[in-house]
């Protein structure tokens, strides 16, 4: 409870395009162990041209008995989608997971327990992938699309969407908005949480804060996870060229363009290992999408078209 004795409140923001899947992540919410002394509400933002989620969120609306609130913000643009939950969350604090994840039944309490506990401006979590029988046997060993933090001398200095809870009244989040010019190529929440921490504010992660997801054939294969990795670099790239005075920049395509050179020297050297041999060309592939972003080259598209409207939110 707050200090008033009323309960604390946790908007938690799905953001959804054409996604069947997004029936089963709207029920492992309202199925969530949430702690007594919060209060908890679904916002959907939907995405798509036509009302396409609305139904459904209606529907589940009466047969779960879960607050949700139902955004529709028809742009193709995720960073329009996500604005438009911040927009509309009036909560102590905003939670993010995205429309082919289910969460695990202890995931919010694990998000407010590490939050307690660490008084971090935004608390992260993992996201544990399932691979079908059929995904190639390297990428099923190798765990390539289980998402978690990376640290880098010992802190975290960035993070995601798409397991995260921030704190609202924290001074590094108020206000803060998505990236629009992001919004179709990725990594808006990169630069996000890259700004957080810019402006004073802290990232903790917290273990068992789990969610899950199916990865499916489109995504089972080594050039979607080519494209991923180079546009992941292409995003550091740009905002190291953004941060750092012009005079740096040789020096920084060097650094990486001599990392894209030894993962690819190490590439050849555990070619006979298949899991380690894709794990070095990916890392060099991201290195390389970096010099890609400091030269100040177009980034890779991956969400939607060129259409451009206005949020409109409706209550369900």
């Amino acid at each position: 409870m707050d200090s008033d004795g009323s309960p604390i409140q946790i908007d938690v923001c799905v953001c959804t395009f054409r996604r069947a899947e997004l029936e089963a992540t709207l029920r492992s919410l309202a199925a969530m162990n949430v702690p007594d002394r919060y209060r908890m509400r679904v916002i959907v933002a939907d995405n798509d041209d036509v009302r396409s989620a609305e139904q459904l969120v209606r529907r589940l609306a009466d047969e779960l008995r879960l607050p949700f609130h139902y955004i529709h913000c028809p742009a193709r643009n995720i960073s329009i989608a996500r604005n438009a939950c911040l927009d509309a969350a009036d909560a102590d604090f905003v939670a993010f997971i995205d429309d082919d994840e289910t969460a695990t039944p202890e995931w919010v309490a694990q998000l407010i327990d590490e939050a307690d506990a660490t008084d971090a401006s935004v608390i992260l979590g993992p996201v544990s992938v399932h691979y079908a029988p059929d995904a190639p046997r390297w990428m099923r060993e190798g765990d390539f699309h289980s998402t978690r933090p990376v640290w880098v001398a010992g802190k975290i200095r960035t993070g995601y969407t798409c397991n995260v809870l921030l704190r609202m009244d924290d001074t590094s989040i108020r206000g803060r908005r998505f990236s629009l010019a992001r919004g179709q190529t990725g990594g808006e929440d990169t630069e996000f949480f890259a700004g957080v921490v810019d402006a004073g504010g802290s990232i903790a992660y917290a273990p068992d804060a789990l969610v899950e997801e199916r990865v499916p054939a489109a995504r089972a294969t080594m050039s979607w996870l080519v494209r991923r990795r180079f546009r992941f670099g292409q995003t550091h790239g740009a905002l190291l060229r953004s941060r750092q005075p012009a005079a740096s920049m040789p020096v920084q395509v060097t650094i990486a363009a001599a990392k894209f050179f030894y993962c690819l020297a190490a590439t050849a050297l555990t070619a006979p290992s298949p899991v380690r041999r894709n794990t070095n060309l990916l890392r060099g592939i991201l290195h390389a999408g970096t010099v890609s972003g400091l030269a100040g080259l177009r980034e890779l598209r991956q969400y939607g078209g060129p259409t451009v409207a206005r949020a409109e939110g409706q209550s369900t």
